[in-house]
């Protein structure tokens, strides 16, 4: 990552709309078991996500709840650990094997996306 800690930081709980979700689809304030909602386009096509966050330590960790299509409706935990030139990204609690390799294959392209367009200027 080349982004610093306190920009990825916001990108996870204040920029979403940034990097992430689609622009005006997000519902998001950065308090323990604050429930937030935002939405990803893919293809024309809206999914929802939905969660509340679990632990906040500013420019070092964020772990929050995540319910979407992909996760079938369960709550999962996505752990985002904010280290000087990386993020270490854990998710877990997934409802069966086929949701959570669809999740492992997504992430890497989403936290490359969540750099460069936090970089780009």
């Amino acid at each position: 990552m080349t982004a610093s800690v306190a920009v990825l930081y916001r990108a996870w709980t204040e920029d979403f709309d940034r990097w992430f979700a689609a622009p005006g689809h997000v519902r998001m304030k950065p308090e323990v078991e604050a429930p937030f909602y935002f939405a990803v386009e893919h293809e024309e096509t809206r999914y929802p996500h939905y969660g509340r966050f679990l632990r906040l330590d500013p420019e070092r960790l964020v772990e929050l709840t995540w319910v979407s299509p992909g996760t079938k409706g369960a709550e999962t935990v996505v752990t985002v650990e904010l280290l000087p030139g990386k993020v270490r990204l854990t998710h877990a609690g997934f409802p069966d094997e086929t949701s959570m390799k669809q999740h492992e294959e997504a992430w890497p392209a989403v936290l490359a996306q969540l750099d460069q367009k936090m970089t780009a200027g």
